[in-house]
């Protein structure tokens, strides 16, 4: 992926005017001068007029940018919003996003809880003053940063001129600047790695189909435009079917949009979705199935919502294909009614229940399973009491998340996120409150004033402890204010807290604690607080004890002599090995094993692959057993 730049044109266009030849003696050059007086007199009065129009007009934008303590004791104003419009709409937005900061900050500093229409209002004019190229080059690097590009994606984007209020006609400007409600939803939805362009090309689309419609389901248009921005990649929704089968194309957003508007507006779907904000929208914009199939499975599939995940069983077991380990769909098309009278393995049942639902106007998940659940398929959906996420699942199976996409970003939910959004804690006026605390000690941090960002990080981590933004902004801003160590680890302990229920967060705060405990030298309590992580999730949560136990051994191989990277292996072994599986050989023993090997102590090597074969669970003809044969035959060949 590359940007290419569109070629550039116009710049200044110089005309020489050639002197006549009648009459080449005195009169005729004092003719001449007498002309070009004439033309530089009028030349100058010209130019007096084009100054004293600029003058009136700077001045008269400072008029407009001037906000008094009355005005803002209040949310904007209907003629102020106007006024911005049409203003910028001759200079551009730049011209208003240093003024609308300072009020924003004016009104936070006075009373927090009123400074959001304030805030949003100025997010919009830095929206939109920002040059499309900038726009684009940042977007591209934070795909990058977030691993979340792939083949689907366009090879080349183009950076054009101007900024990114070009994409947003004046009309659908005056709405959103005027929407308070929707500028939250916005600026809490709208992701690093969405493209700006197109997420706003969509919205106005959108708008300029039907202004009305538009209104009445914003959020569902937003939810279309951070899911339609860029394609879906290969594996979407699963990898289990060919792409001629399943292109992994989404529809047209304009076709969409009025799809499932006019589901809700004719009753037909299970929940209001002018109720529903676009967090919970987009999975049900991010059908994989086509529209028409869609209006099949509303008529087909009609269990109740109490019921729905019966949806999952209306798909009837393949077992023949298992026994054959045939994995790949073998029929000739993947249309839903091909499913249902076919047949399938579980990820088909689960593709299956997840398009019916959101026909129904029902968001819904896929998942794919983790770890040992690797060869598994469930689905998910938004009951009336909150989301079902195991649907399907099998009753022993131990992994809270499994794997599901997010179709706005396209990576894999991580579990907290999935958490999040089952809880639906995001909602509440408290949590929005602290989320504003959060932005402004973000902004803070952004005009280089750390020590009043820790002041408002604090102000959101307090309100609400499952906001993660303010616990990052906090540790942030507590480096950049110089403060101690210990007070930052103090504070990654109470984020550790905070985070409890929420095992992959508690891990990675624990883990920056141990890394800032090592790299101070304090090993004992390093070690200790190592040994507490491990312990509280072996049990629980394999996978996170055994990434633990990857990172001390990896940490013995960087810092340590030889005597005590063994030491520190066979600590592991005894601690986290007995009865363990695939997890911790991969963790831990292959890595222990190549490193050995690489430093020529061959017999060392070999007696740590043997000491793990007698301690991990290796059952006989496994897969593990397999890879200890595989792994003791590269030994022997090594030399």
């Amino acid at each position: 992926m590359f940007l290419q730049s569109p070629p550039r044109s116009g710049g200044l266009f110089c005309a020489r005017v050639a002197p006549t030849a009648e009459d080449r003696g005195a009169a005729g050059l004092r003719a001449l001068a007498g002309v070009h007086a004439r033309r530089f007199a009028a030349g100058v009065r010209r130019s007096a007029l084009i100054f004293l129009g600029l003058v009136a007009a700077v001045a008269l934008t400072a008029q407009e940018r001037a906000f008094n303590a009355e005005e803002l004791a209040l949310p904007p104003s209907a003629s102020r919003l106007d006024a911005l419009v049409e203003s910028a709409g001759r200079q551009g937005w730049g011209e208003w996003v240093e003024p609308l900061r300072q009020a924003a900050f004016q009104v936070y500093d006075r009373d927090a809880a009123a400074a959001g229409p304030w805030y949003h209002l100025y997010r919009w004019a830095r929206l939109f003053a920002t040059p499309r190229r900038e726009a684009v080059e940042s977007w591209l690097r934070a795909v990058e940063a977030a691993r979340v590009g792939h083949p689907n994606m366009a090879e080349r984007y183009a950076l054009p001129p101007g900024s990114l209020a070009a994409e947003v006609p004046p009309a659908l400007q005056r709405w959103l600047i005027g929407q308070p409600d929707f500028a939250r939803e916005f600026f809490t939805t709208f992701d690093d790695v969405d493209q700006p362009i197109e997420v706003l090309s969509i919205l106005r689309r959108i708008h300029a189909a039907s202004p009305a419609l538009f209104a009445n389901y914003a959020s569902l248009a937003l939810a279309i435009a951070v899911v339609y921005d860029v394609p879906p990649p290969p594996d979407w929704p699963h990898g289990q079917v060919a792409a001629r089968l399943l292109p992994r194309r989404l529809p047209d957003p304009v076709e969409a949009f009025n799809h499932w508007a006019r589901l809700d507006r004719t009753g037909a779907s299970v929940h209001r979705l002018r109720r529903l904000p676009a967090s919970e929208l987009k999975f049900i914009v991010d059908a994989s199935a086509p529209l028409a199939e869609l209006a099949w499975a509303q008529r087909q599939v009609t269990w109740p919502l109490a019921q729905f995940s019966r949806a999952y069983d209306q798909i009837r077991y393949r077992d023949d294909r298992l026994t054959k380990l045939q994995f790949t769909w073998p029929a000739s098309d993947y249309r839903l009614a091909t499913i249902l009278r076919e047949g399938g393995i579980c990820v088909d049942q689960a593709y299956f229940a997840a398009n019916a639902g959101k026909a129904r106007g029902l968001p819904t998940l896929l998942f794919r399973g983790a770890g040992l659940d690797g060869r598994h398929a469930w689905f998910g959906y938004l009951g009336a009491g909150g989301w079902v996420l195991d649907a399907g699942r099998y009753a022993e199976q131990r992994y809270v998340a499994g794997l599901a996409h997010d179709p706005q970003t396209w990576r894999n939910f991580t579990d907290h996120e999935l958490l999040f959004l089952s809880e639906r804690f995001r909602a509440t006026p408290l949590y929005q409150l602290a989320q504003l605390h959060a932005d402004f000690a973000l902004e803070l941090l952004r005009g280089g004033d750390p020590r009043a960002a820790v002041r408002a990080a604090r102000e959101a981590v307090k309100r609400e402890p499952r906001n993660l933004t303010g616990w990052q902004a906090l540790l942030t801003a507590q480096e950049a204010a110089g403060d101690p160590v210990g007070e930052r680890e103090a504070t990654l302990r109470e984020a550790r807290r905070a985070f409890q229920r929420y095992p992959d967060l508690e891990a990675a705060f624990a883990r920056r604690l141990i890394q800032s405990l090592h790299a101070r030298g304090e090993k004992a309590a390093a070690v200790a607080e190592e040994q507490q992580l491990l312990r509280k999730h072996q049990a629980g949560r394999v996978d996170l004890s055994m990434q633990q136990a990857g990172e001390i051994l990896q940490r013995s191989l960087r810092e340590d002599d030889l005597p005590t990277r063994i030491k520190t292996y066979r600590r592991l072994l005894e601690t986290n090995g007995r009865g363990a599986g695939i997890d911790f050989f991969d963790q831990v023993v292959t890595p222990f094993v190549l490193h050995l090997r690489a430093q020529a102590q061959l017999p060392a090597a070999r007696d740590a692959l043997q000491r793990a074969r007698q301690t991990l669970r290796v059952e006989p003809g496994g897969q593990l057993e397999g890879e200890f044969e595989r792994a003791a035959a590269e030994l022997r060949k090594a030399r």
